[in-house]
Order: C-alpha cells, then structure tokens, then sequence
C-alpha cells in the first residue's frame, strides 16, 4: 500500500487500508484488529493519522446529514466534509457558528486534532461537538454526550480512543459575511482592536510585511481601517499566487460558507501539497510580545517561510484542544517543502514562543513534546487497553 499525508512528507507504514461500507463491518473490523486507526481526509504534516497495523477510512459508509432544525443541531457522519455538510445546514436556514480555513477536511478528523477558524469570539470546530459515537477496540459502539464525565476528554482524543462515526454539532442561524483584504497593517497597530474588527479576522504576514483578512457582517469595512488600505484585487495568502482558489473578496456579500473559509471548497489552494505547515496557540494576552519576539528573529524565518497566519480562538474546555481554557491566539506557518531546512526554524520558533507557554496543532510539525494530563492518560488507558489505537506519535506523547 502507497499512502502519505496531505504533503506528503509522511509516507503511511501501515500494511492496510480499509473502507467499510456499514457500521456493522467497521465493527467487525476493529475488533479483530491488533492495531488499527481511523484515516481522514489526510490533510496532517506528521505521522499522527498513521498505524503500525492497519488503517479504516470511513468514506464509503452510508452518507449521514440529519438535521435538526428545532434543536438547532445537525448529527453527522465522520467523513463528512465542510464543504458537504456546509450547503447543506444553510439551505435549512443554519449555520455553523466558524470554519476553518479548509473546507476541503473531515469533520472527525478537524475536531479530534482542535482544529478552528479565527475570531475572538469563536472557539475551535471541536468546541461545536455536543455528542460523537465511536467504535472501542472490542467492536463495542460508545455514545458520549456532553455533560458526560469522559467526554472533555474525548472530543480533542487524537483517535486514541476509538473510531469515532458521528458527531453531533451545535448550529446557529445562516449568516452573511463579506470579505474584505487589508494591505499595509502597521506593527504598532492595536492587535486586540484589529482582531475584534470582524467575525473572523486573520493577519498574513512574513514578520516584516502584513495584510488582514476580514470577514465582516454585511457592511463596509471604513476605507481608512486602522491606516491601512485595501487590496486592489483578489489577493491570495501566499503573495504571489494566484488568487483563483480562493473565496469571493472585495466585500462582496455572501452565505457564511462561502466567506468564513480562505479557499473555494472547489479549488484546492494553490499551494496544496506543495509545502509543510507548523502551528502554536498562546494566551491572547501574549499576542504582542510574541508578535514582537518572531519580527526580531523574521530575517531567519522567512528563507523557509510562504506565509505565517495570526488567528485568534475563544477558550473551550476540551483538554487536549490548543485553546483549553484559555482565550488563544495562534500562529501558524506554512513553510516550503523542505524538512531539513525547515526543522531548525521551527526549533527557533518555538524558542521565541517558550515563555508564553505554546501549544502546538496535533496535526503539524513541532519538536517539542508538549506535556499531557494524567486524566486524559487514564482514560486512553480504560477506553483502549491494548492500545489497539496506539501509534508512534502517541505512544511518544503519552509515554506508553
């Protein structure tokens, strides 16, 4: 079996793949696996997604949308894209209240690794889930609900629990957004102001030169915002690339999933594959000092830099989510294609942002092992024995 990750700078050693087509099969399937793990949409940049056995993609399971419009909650099937669940809740009039800059991702997989958009007051995708079912290593079919005493354990699980098969998400009324792109941000412009200024709002920069990227309600951004100017046309997040892939600009309005994510769930961005990516949350209050401490070093990381983004997170209480109790803001990179040349960078990285106590993205490159509650060790130690879900990257992670 040839089978990678999203950029494929991680080749999978699993000996097999498999794709059931009912939950019955999948049953069947764990439990007579020694080691097995679910696969999403792929789109991680480390080994976290692989086993030492085999592997369970869950995409030819029977499609799973059902809304519930009186609830406002919508319960769907793990393999389920954004971009297939998203036109689906907003021609019911709902909406999920964020998205991440992918539409092209799994709803399971986004969530088991905190996955989020951006805004002040939007906490990660993960923090939306109010129920998943999973199937334990012994074919078992848990469901956890919140309010359940495991469950801010099981969310944000790394797939160390089981094979999760549906979730159910908290909706909110559809929405309009328009987007607009700023141009010129000055270093000393206020960062709690800027980031307070839209629905979503995100920073592009390379640590010497910065655009943002809003995602307002439907009303003009003030032509003179915050001294910067706006773009004169579509811009991409990479300078340079072209713009074709990415979502309706120039404060044109539109339906929240058309908007809320950077790149057209038809067009895969251009820089798809072509690239790693690395990514750490801190306390907001410590968003101006480590701005300041990664300018000081910008001469070093932009030769293997495309583009850092600066997003901010609500807290949420899920204890293995980058932003578990804490108001976030996260900075991400997306690197070139380079692993050797881009690990000593992020080893500097992660230097500048040590004393403001960063956590990084499960599902990127980092160095530094983070540290991991004991509760969330002993549940992985109840729900999963055997470590039937185990792989190297947690059994490096929990120390087992």
């Amino acid at each position: 079996m040839t089978l990678t990750n999203w950029a494929g700078n991680t080749p999978f050693t699993a000996s097999r793949l498999h794709r059931p087509a009912s939950l019955g099969e999948l049953r069947r399937l764990v439990a007579a696996a020694r080691r097995i793990r679910a696969l999403g949409s792929g789109h991680s940049f480390n080994d976290i997604a692989d086993s030492p056995g085999e592997l369970v993609r869950l995409d030819r399971m029977p499609p799973l949308i059902e809304v519930d419009e009186a609830a406002a909650r919508v319960r769907v099937g793990a393999a389920t894209t954004y971009a297939r669940l998203a036109p689906e809740l907003h021609a019911r009039g709902l909406a999920l209240a964020n998205l991440a800059s992918l539409p092209h991702i799994s709803v399971a997989g986004s969530v088991a690794t905190g996955t989020h958009g951006s805004g002040v007051g939007n906490p990660s995708l993960s923090a939306a889930v109010r129920g998943l079912e999973l199937v334990t290593a012994d074919g078992s079919l848990v469901t956890l609900e919140r309010g359940h005493e495991d469950f801010p354990g099981a969310v944000v699980a790394l797939g160390a629990l089981g094979v999760v098969t549906a979730l159910t998400l908290d909706l909110v009324p559809a929405f309009e957004l328009r987007q607009y792109v700023r141009e010129g941000v000055p270093d000393d412009a206020p960062f709690d102001e800027i980031m307070a200024d839209g629905h979503s709002v995100s920073l592009f920069t390379d640590y010497r030169d910065t655009r943002a990227w809003i995602k307002h309600p439907a009303e003009p951004v003030s032509d003179g915002w915050r001294g910067t100017r706006p773009a004169d046309g579509p811009r991409h997040p990479v300078p340079g690339m072209p713009a074709g892939s990415c979502t309706e600009q120039l404060g044109v309005p539109g339906p929240w999933h058309e908007r809320l994510p950077h790149f057209r769930p038809d067009a895969p961005p251009s820089s798809a594959g072509n690239e790693l990516q690395s990514e750490w949350l801190t306390d907001r209050a410590h968003a101006a000092a480590a701005l300041r401490g990664l300018r000081a070093v910008g001469d070093r990381i932009r030769p293997v830099l495309q583009i850092s983004e600066v997003r901010t997170i609500a807290a949420d209480d899920l204890w293995l989510s980058p932003s578990y109790g804490r108001d976030s803001v996260a900075f991400h990179f997306t690197w070139v294609k380079d692993p050797v040349a881009v690990r000593p960078v992020i080893e500097l990285v992660e230097d500048v942002l040590a004393p403001f106590d960063p956590r990084p993205h499960w599902g990127k490159l980092f160095v530094r092992r983070p540290a991991v509650p004991g509760r969330f060790r002993e549940l992985v130690r109840r729900y999963d024995p055997e470590g039937t879900f185990g792989n190297a990257f947690t059994r490096a992670l929990l120390d087992t």
